[in-house]
């Protein structure tokens, strides 16, 4: 039985998949902040600023298609106004990558609760 996708069910199936995102991402945060306390080795190594920049230009794409899309679709931009305020917090958390102790990790973590609200208030425009 062939599955075919309808344009807003791809645009809702983007969605899930950037919350789904972003809830990586927090448990990333998370357990960085935990294996850095543990191992500072794996620690480093999950630290690194260029996995970071990397998934913040992976986040960028995901969501300028789904959220970009769904604005045209459903014609709302609080979702695309709420993800890009996400992205931007992102953004300023990688300038704190040097200033030590945990900031960079909330910072991130606040950007990404907010992306994945604005992903979740774009699905509900959807339906």
């Amino acid at each position: 039985m062939a599955v075919s996708l309808t344009r807003l069910s791809w645009l809702a199936l983007l969605d899930r998949v950037a919350i789904g995102v972003s809830g990586l991402c927090v448990v990333h945060c998370l357990a960085t902040s935990v294996l850095l306390a543990l191992a500072s080795t794996a620690g480093g190594m999950l630290l690194h600023p260029l996995f970071h920049e990397v998934g913040l230009v992976g986040a960028i794409g995901l969501g300028a298609v789904a959220l970009g899309q769904g604005a045209l679709r459903h014609e709302m931009l609080m979702p695309a106004a709420m993800g890009s305020l996400g992205l931007g917090v992102m953004a300023g958390a990688l300038t704190l990558h040097d200033a030590g102790g945990h900031a960079e990790a909330l910072w991130t973590i606040v950007g990404v609760s907010l992306l994945a609200f604005g992903h979740r208030l774009n699905r509900l425009a959807l339906d």
